[in-house]
Formats: structure tokens, sequence, C-alpha cells
């Protein structure tokens, strides 16, 4: 459905026949570690969020998962890997197929 309060004409999720189903019945305005993300739209209150209604709450558990604007590094394993051990293994994984 469409939003009717914060966001008016724009498709929510939690937009229900008796308005904003979310549990504080709006969107919350944005937090400063939203600055920079794609998903940051203007509305009625002032920033928000496009793809969810309570920044703050994304944000307390460590990187909100819908931020654009953040990198997450991933750590990658250094160790030496045999090459020896290494195509013995392969060779005994074709042969179980």
């Amino acid at each position: 459905m469409q939003c009717q309060t914060v966001l008016p004409g724009a498709e929510c999720t939690f937009m229900g026949k008796q308005g904003c189903v979310f549990t504080e019945g709006a969107c919350q305005p944005v937090v400063e570690n939203c600055e920079g993300c794609d998903r940051v739209v203007d509305g009625t209150i002032g920033k928000v969020c496009s793809a969810y209604p309570a920044p703050e709450k994304k944000w307390s558990a460590g990187i909100c998962n819908f931020a654009t604007h953040v990198k997450v590094e991933l750590k990658t394993d250094d160790a030496k890997v045999n090459p020896l051990k290494a195509s013995k293994k392969a060779a005994g994984a074709k042969k179980k197929k």
C-alpha cells in the first residue's frame, strides 16, 4: 500500500487499511550513521530511510544491513596449502562421484 504519513504516495510494506502498522506509528528520522546511504529520502518529518522505518534500531547491533555506503571487509585465511595434498584431495573427491 502507499504511505499516508511520512512518505505520501510511496510504496510501504508497513501501511495497512488502518494506517501505519509499525509499532511506533510512523517512520523515524535517520541517524548520523545513515548519512551517505542511497536509501535516505526526504519525507514530511525530514530525512527517513526508504527501506526500514526505525534506522536507529538497525544501527544499534552494528552495521545496518541495508546500508549502501558501508563496505564490509571480509577476512581471508592466508594459510598455506600444500599443493600435493590439495591435488590428492581433489582427485579423491572426483572418484567418489
